[in-house]
């Protein structure tokens, strides 16, 4: 009996090159992870990362799916790509939280707008305007003597106002003036006979 054959053997130096496997959702979630993650800090501009970082989760969790049932090899970079892509959405939910916050801060805040008319003038007519969250009002008086003022009291944001004097017939200097909070926001200077003086804010 002789020796079962051994087969052929391989010359020395030659060695087999492992097969390199492919994953492109590893790669593509890391790239989406990484921009979603850039953009996702940048105030306004970051509303683009919504998309990128969901994807990326998802692509990122596909290659590390691949690599566990030994379909890929580039475990690295498919967990860099979830992990960017996660903390991604997590920075676009905290942004979400603090404009959420801040919106209701401003809606909840009162506001004191001052009107406030002087000068010569009698007999002046006065009207005045507040536009705020979805409201708005608007009045008018007529005014003997000056000076006049009138502070009114609104909740939330006030985005709008006006307040207009028209001097009488025999005329005169008018002033009107409008602060928000104190802080002056408009002055406007009228005279003669029906000379009006507009403050628009």
């Amino acid at each position: 009996m002789y020796p079962p054959y051994p087969g052929p053997v391989q010359p020395p130096g030659v060695f087999t090159r492992p097969v390199e496997y492919r994953n492109g959702p590893g790669t593509a979630g890391f790239v989406l992870g990484l921009a979603g993650a850039i953009f996702s800090v940048i105030p306004i501009i970051g509303v683009i990362a919504w998309p990128l970082v969901i994807l990326g989760a998802v692509f990122g969790a596909v290659g590390v799916a691949r690599v566990r049932k030994d379909k890929a090899n580039n475990t690295g970079l498919a967990i860099a790509g979830l992990v960017l892509s996660v903390l991604g959405l997590i920075i676009c939910v905290l942004w979400v939280l603090l404009f959420t916050h801040t919106q209701s801060t401003a809606n909840d805040r009162t506001v004191t707008v001052h009107y406030g008319v002087t000068g010569t003038a009698n007999d002046a007519t006065v009207s005045y305007s507040l536009g705020g969250d979805g409201t708005s009002s608007t009045s008018q008086e007529q005014v003997p003597h000056l000076p006049w003022s009138k502070d009114v009291s609104a909740k939330g944001e006030v985005k709008s106002g006006s307040l207009t004097v028209t001097a009488g017939q025999a005329g005169g200097e008018v002033t009107c003036t409008v602060s928000v909070d104190g802080k002056q926001a408009k002055t406007a200077t009228a005279s003669g006979p029906f000379a009006k003086a507009s403050c628009q804010f």
